[in-house]
């Protein structure tokens, strides 16, 4: 599980990638109950838009997704915020399933800030998994569906020509 903003952007980065055969938008980090739109919108249930990826380790590592994580689906130095998001809900965190993972996300962020790559401290948390709840039915693939919306357009289509532009090797061929 992911987490790096507003979940649409995030969702149709991920879905492009060859070997990712599955992406869903929800909410990770609370409890059932507070899994909805709404509740979630306030910033007081514990949860972030994460997105859930199902992928296939031969074709793509968990250490590529990563690499398209942390330059081109969101910004791993905004604490509580992606772009005109605000709260906590939005923050930048990696739900591991695994010590694998674990490692893989903590090494990641270290070579990362070794190299300088940003110009300020990645804030993104590596925390266990729990739960992951789908977001609702109209959060899905809501870029494929709304692909004019003003945020979108705004917000997440540059996102994808900058995935095109520096993973052309990752892309699904009809990406």
């Amino acid at each position: 599980m992911l987490a790096g903003g507003c979940f649409w952007g995030v969702e149709a980065v991920f879905e492009q990638l060859r070997g990712v055969s599955n992406v869903v938008s929800g909410f990770s980090g609370g409890a059932a109950a507070t899994a909805h739109y709404e509740i979630v919108s306030t910033g007081m249930t514990g949860h972030a838009e994460s997105v859930e990826i199902t992928y296939d380790p031969a074709q793509i590592s968990y250490r590529q997704l990563l690499q398209v994580y942390f330059t081109v689906a969101h910004d791993p130095t905004q604490l509580d915020y992606q772009g005109p998001d605000h709260g906590s809900q939005y923050r930048s965190a990696i739900f591991y399933v695994n010590d694998d993972q674990k490692r893989v996300a903590e090494t990641t962020i270290r070579e990362l800030t070794n190299k300088h790559v940003y110009n300020a401290p990645i804030v993104t948390k590596v925390v266990p998994f729990a739960a992951f709840y789908p977001a609702e039915a109209y959060h899905q693939h809501f870029i494929q569906k709304n692909p004019d919306y003003p945020y979108v357009v705004y917000n997440d289509l540059p996102k994808l020509k900058e995935l095109h532009k520096r993973f052309p090797a990752l892309l699904k061929a009809h990406a």
